[in-house]
């Protein structure tokens, strides 16, 4: 089973590294400064969202961001999978699917009633890959945006 470590402020500078080649590879355009004040108080205890190192804390293959919202509907804490990253040399061994399976567990005993991600709707694969893992499309609703 591959480790979920909560990442703290001593990680920054790999979580830095790791959020940067992820977003090297999806063409996402952010400043580093901006980055690094989108990270860290979630390093340092935030309560609206964590950073989790995926495998060794030392030298981890990965990361998954989760951001805490709340939802009346669906009964309480919700979350909202923002980023999750395999480094491109371990990907295909089934370690996304082990960190899909364990999150919410691991989650729900803190009491969050649901977890939310986004998936391109031409990912055909991801899509079902994640379908495997649980979770649904809502097929009613749509994720809209207004960025401030």
């Amino acid at each position: 089973m591959t480790a979920l470590n909560l990442a703290k402020p001593e990680d920054l500078e790999r979580v830095m590294r790791l959020v940067g080649d992820f977003h090297q590879e999806e063409g996402i355009n952010q400043d580093e400064p901006v980055r690094r004040a989108a990270i860290l108080p979630l390093l340092e205890g935030s309560p609206h969202g964590a950073v989790y190192l995926i495998g060794p804390a030392r030298a981890p293959i990965g990361y998954v961001t989760v951001s805490f919202g709340w939802s009346i509907e669906l009964g309480g804490m919700d979350g909202f999978i923002d980023e999750v990253y395999i480094r491109p040399g371990v990907r295909g061994r089934g370690i996304g699917s082990e960190v899909l399976l364990a999150l919410p567990k691991a989650l729900a005993g803190a009491g969050l009633k649901a977890l939310h991600l986004e998936v391109d709707r031409e990912a055909a694969k991801t899509r079902g890959l994640y379908e495997k893992l649980h979770f649904k499309p809502r097929e009613r609703y749509m994720l809209m945006t207004r960025t401030l």
